[in-house]
């Protein structure tokens, strides 16, 4: 998915996805204003969608495919 990295905060896992509640990996920042969340699997869905109304995309799925090195430094 191509993104505009912004300087919003990164989403937690308190941050659910609007489609179904699973943890929110993507936010989309709309043009008419307001945001959408949504979890990997719904962003890719709808990707082509939200290109459309999208102002910008924060993408953190790359956080799905860190490897824990056990050494606590991936959580810094």
């Amino acid at each position: 998915m191509t993104t505009v990295l912004t300087p919003a905060s990164p989403l937690t896992a308190a941050d659910r996805c609007d489609r179904c509640g699973a943890q929110a990996y993507l936010r989309v920042v709309l043009i008419s204003g307001g945001e959408l969340l949504f979890c990997a699997h719904h962003g890719r869905k709808f990707e082509p969608e939200l290109k459309k109304i999208a102002a910008e995309i924060q993408d953190e799925t790359d956080r799905l495919t860190v490897v824990p090195t056990g050494t606590g430094e991936e959580d810094r």
